[in-house]
């Protein structure tokens, strides 16, 4: 079967083997603190044991599958979709109008921009006033919400300066929009103007990787120039290195649905933020489901986008999207992130994602490959099932059994382009003297990037290979069953649990890492969009407060607005059939009533 001709870089359309699903069972060793010190300084001065490592992972058998004789490698995923680039979709009486404000589970919903927009037009508050009271708990050192933030040198004022702005124009009449006035977070690794990327790592001035930036990354400008207010930058794990979120330096944010357990990573802070009520949307990164592990750890909406939809980045599998509190904002916040930016040949290019017709007699199908799906935690696995059973039986859709090939080998192919991908950049944040990097980080990503400098060029290009195949059978997929949404879990995993003295020495535990990332991994390495939502919560097994579980949906290229639409329907799921509805933690931060001094 020929590729459309809507797209350019369609893969090919080739169904790839039947190999089944066996799950990895990995062996690397859990290190802590001492420990971890010590082995980080061993494997960091030497070459043999780095590169026992990197075998020990199954990195270096890639190259030598015979299946990826003669294939193509793909370095960069990216599929576009072809047509009119603009203008941007407008937003649906249905995103600007709040909702579940009369369910049963009302008193746990969250506030979305919608809300803001009405509270300000009422003149009941001023976004002038909500961005003080909310710097006021950002900012306070070992305050319960400060640990989702890094230190802004002093930029807090541009905070200030913005709602001052947008204070204005709402007295005038001359809002620019639904997102006028609301306060919104950015991770630590996206440029914002007038802030410091510390990309999860200690300060230090002196550095260039340090300096302030002169101009917001594209996605950020775009929400700026909705009105939109940077309160700051979220904090995140070291270098986006791995999924629980645990920062020694920074610290690490809580997980306040239950904070016994990790906010995951690597958007660590934005998950944590939104979950607290502190801010409706975070702009955050994915290259190993770091947007997408932080918003199902923390009970809320995360989106990536297709390669290069909103930003084109220099990493292969990285990609910037939004996490939400609600589905409408995760839409809103898209739709202005992906408007196209002149000045990129890549992203310019791609057509708008359009939502299904609502007249369309077209199947709605939903695949699952149930051998892959059943690896999930029971809890986990039920949850999902249960969800599923909704969307069949009351929304419309068909469930297909679907395999896709060399998932245990691709996800190993996966970690080796991260840590490669990683280590080449990290070791130019010291160009005076590259050796020097490994001296920015802490023992767990000496470790990585240690191992990720023996990635070797035919280690690489094999991996990029296999991306090939992947892509040419979903290319398959989804031409066999048009629409079709591939389902998971978004992870197997009921939580990561904190470790006591994990914040103090840091850990590394590439097991869980791997585990956790069971399901992500694909949207990253074919260049696919995924999207994340909360259909129920699972009993912990330490601490208080019950645990999110999300379902993870995966679409063709460009089909963003068609996962949104999903999403709004399993946030209705969640409100209004679950039978528990949705939670919010006992310590959510009422803005509006803070900022009105009634708390």
């Amino acid at each position: 079967m020929p590729p459309p001709d809507n797209f350019a870089n369609y893969p090919d359309v080739v169904q790839g083997p039947d190999t089944g699903y066996d799950q990895r069972v990995d062996h690397n060793p859990v290190l802590r603190g001492l420990p971890l010190t010590v082995g980080a300084e061993i494997i960091s001065r030497s070459g043999i044991v780095s590169r026992y490592f990197l075998a020990n992972s199954g990195i270096t058998k890639i190259k030598d599958m015979p299946e990826l004789d003669n294939v193509m490698p793909t370095f960069h995923p990216t599929v576009t979709p072809l047509g009119p680039t603009g203008p941007m979709l407008e937003f649906e009486p249905e995103l600007l109008t709040s909702k579940h404000t009369s369910s049963s589970s009302s008193k746990f919903r969250y506030y979305s921009a919608a809300d803001y927009h009405a509270v300000y037009k009422s003149g009941a508050l001023t976004p002038l006033q909500v961005v003080e009271t909310l710097l006021g708990l950002t900012t306070a050192k070992g305050g319960k919400y400060s640990d989702a933030w890094a230190d802004a040198h002093g930029a807090e004022k541009l905070a200030v300066e913005a709602a001052r702005a947008s204070t204005e124009r709402w007295a005038a009449g001359r809002p620019l929009g639904v997102l006028d006035g609301v306060p919104v977070g950015v991770k630590d690794d996206t440029d914002v103007k007038g802030y410091v990327n510390h990309f999860g790592m200690r300060y230090n001035g002196s550095l260039p990787a340090f300096a302030v930036q002169e101009e917001s990354a594209w996605p950020v400008k775009k929400l700026q120039e909705a009105g939109a207010v940077v309160l700051g930058k979220n904090t995140m794990h070291e270098l986006g290195s791995d999924t629980s979120g645990l920062n020694v330096v920074q610290g690490t944010p809580t997980n306040h649905l239950n904070n016994a357990y990790y906010p995951g990573g690597s958007s660590n802070g934005a998950g944590s933020s939104i979950s607290a009520g502190i801010v409706p949307i975070c702009v955050g990164t994915d290259a190993g489901g770091s947007i997408r592990i932080p918003a199902n750890f923390n009970g809320v909406y995360g989106l990536k986008p297709t390669h290069h939809r909103t930003l084109a980045m220099e990493g292969t599998v990285c990609v910037t999207g939004p996490l939400a509190a609600t589905a409408a904002d995760l839409t809103i916040a898209y739709r202005l992130m992906s408007q196209p930016d002149a000045s990129c040949p890549t992203q310019a290019r791609f057509a708008l994602s359009l939502p299904p017709a609502p007249s369309s007699s077209a199947p709605r199908v939903m695949g699952v490959f149930r051998d892959w799906f059943n690896r999930a935690d029971p809890p986990v696995r039920d949850l999902c099932d249960r969800a599923l059973d909704h969307f069949a039986s009351r929304r419309g859709y068909q469930i297909v059994d679907v395999s896709i090939p060399f998932l245990p080998e691709t996800q190993v192919a996966h970690a080796g382009l991260c840590i490669a991908e990683m280590a080449e950049k990290a070791r130019r944040r010291t160009p005076h003297n590259p050796a020097h990097h490994l001296s920015l980080v802490g023992p767990a990503n000496k470790i990585l990037l240690s191992v990720g400098a023996q990635v070797s060029a035919a280690d690489y290009l094999k991996a990029n290979a296999l991306r090939t195949v992947l892509m040419r059978h979903l290319a398959h997929l989804f031409q066999k069953h048009p629409g079709l949404l591939i389902m998971t879990p978004t992870t197997p995993l009921i939580g990561w649990p904190r470790s006591p003295g994990d914040n103090a020495c840091g850990m590394t535990d590439a097991n869980i890492t791997l585990r956790n990332m069971s399901y992500i991994f694909l949207a990253n390495m074919t260049g696919v969009p995924s999207v994340t939502a909360p259909v129920g919560y699972v009993d912990p097994e330490q601490g208080e407060g019950k645990l999110p579980v999300s379902l993870l949906a995966t679409g063709e290229w460009g089909s963003e607005e068609q996962l949104l639409a999903w999403a709004r329907e399993a946030e209705d799921y969640l409100h209004e059939t679950y039978p528990e509805g949705r939670r919010r933690p006992d310590s959510w931060a009422d803005v509006f009533a803070l900022a009105r001094g009634e708390q």
